[in-house]
C-alpha cells in the first residue's frame, strides 16, 4: 500500500564514512516531489560493530535504510529475508521494514546498473570488460549477467582477486576471464567497459583511450569527470556516470520504502547534480 503523506516515516543511510553521501539529497528530493511532507531521511555514521545496536534502537516509524560500505554484508544476519539479487552478490544496500515488523533486504545496485545502461541505450552487448575486483565489481558482474551475452574480462591486481572474480562468474553463471592490471589498457577496446576502482586508479589509462571508443561506465561520481571519462567523451565515446548509477538505485529504494511508483527520477537527478555542483 502506498504510504500516506500525513503519516510520519523515517529513513536514513548508514555507513562509515558517511558525511559525503548524496543519498539524503536524492531521497529528500523524491519526498518533496511526491508530496511526502511527513517523511524524513537522514545519515548516520555506523560501522559494523555498531550496526546491531542501531537496529535495536529503531521504532515503528522507520520505513527503511540505505546501506553503504562497510555494512552491505554485515547487515545480512540481522534480516529476516533477503532477495535473490542480494543473495547472488552477498550484499544488501536496501532494508525495508514491513508493517508486521519484518526486516527485508535487497540490492538495488545491480538493477540500478542495468537501468543506467538502458537509459544510455545499452540493452545488450556481446562482451565486456571490468576494471577492478572489489565489492562493486561483483555487482557489475551481476548486472552484466543480465545484458552481456559473451565473455567478460576482469583486469585485476592480484591472483587472489582474479580467483574471486572467476568464482563470482561461476556463481552468477557468466563467463569470466581474468587478466593482470598491467594489461588494463586492452580493456578499453571492449564494447562496454565498467570501471569499479577508487578515484585516481584509472587516470593513467586515459592516454590509452582508442580512437573510436564504445561505452564506458565509470561508477565514480566525485570527482567528476574522471580523467578516463573526460578523455573518453572527447574521443566521442558514450559515458555512463556514477551519478547515473546512484540515482537509479535510489529510485528503486524510494519505490520500495514509500510504495510510490514511479519515483521521480528527473527531480532526483537534478538534486544530485546541484549538490555536486555546490561542493
Amino acid at each position: 500500500m502506498p504510504a500516506r503523506a500525513t503519516e510520519a516515516h523515517r529513513a536514513a543511510v548508514l555507513g562509515s564514512p558517511i558525511a559525503h553521501s548524496l543519498s539524503p539529497v536524492l531521497h529528500r528530493a523524491a519526498y518533496a516531489e511526491l508530496g511526502l511532507t511527513h517523511w524524513s531521511y537522514d545519515r548516520f555514521e555506523v560501522d559494523e560493530a555498531g550496526l546491531p545496536g542501531f537496529f535495536e534502537g529503531l521504532g515503528a516509524e522507520w520505513a527503511g535504510l540505505s546501506l553503504t560500505m562497510p555494512l552491505k554484508r554485515a547487515v545480512i544476519p540481522l534480516l529476516d529475508a533477503i532477495s535473490d539479487t542480494a543473495a547472488s552478490v552477498e550484499a544488501v544496500n536496501t532494508v525495508v521494514f514491513t508493517e508486521d515488523g519484518r526486516r527485508l533486504g535487497d540490492n538495488t545496485d545491480v538493477p540500478g546498473m542495468v537501468a543506467a545502461l538502458r537509459e544510455h541505450g545499452i540493452e545488450q552487448v556481446g562482451s565486456a570488460a571490468i576494471l577492478g575486483a572489489g565489492a562493486t565489481a561483483s555487482s557489475a558482474l551481476a548486472a552484466l549477467a543480465r545484458v552481456c551475452t559473451g565473455e567478460v574480462v576482469a583486469y585485476v591486481r592480484s591472483e587472489a582477486r582474479a580467483a574471486e572474480m572467476r568464482q563470482w562468474g561461476e556463481r552468477l553463471d557468466i563467463e569470466v576471464r581474468t587478466a593482470g592490471w598491467a594489461d588494463a589498457a586492452e580493456a578499453l577496446r571492449a564494447p562496454l567497459v565498467i570501471a569499479t576502482t577508487p578515484a585516481g586508479t584509472t587516470d593513467a589509462l586515459a592516454g590509452a583511450v582508442p580512437e573510436r571508443p564504445a561505452t564506458l561506465f565509470d561508477v565514480l561520481y566525485e570527482p567528476w569527470p574522471t580523467a578516463l571519462a573526460a578523455r573518453w567523451s572527447m574521443a566521442g565515446g558514450a559515458v555512463v556516470s556514477g551519478l547515473d548509477l546512484l540515482v537509479h538505485q535510489a529510485v528503486l529504494q524510494v519505490e520500495q520504502m514509500t510504495g510510490r511508483t514511479p519515483a521521480p527520477l528527473d527531480a532526483m537527478r537534478r538534486a544530485g547534480e546541484k549538490a555536486l555542483a555546490d561542493r
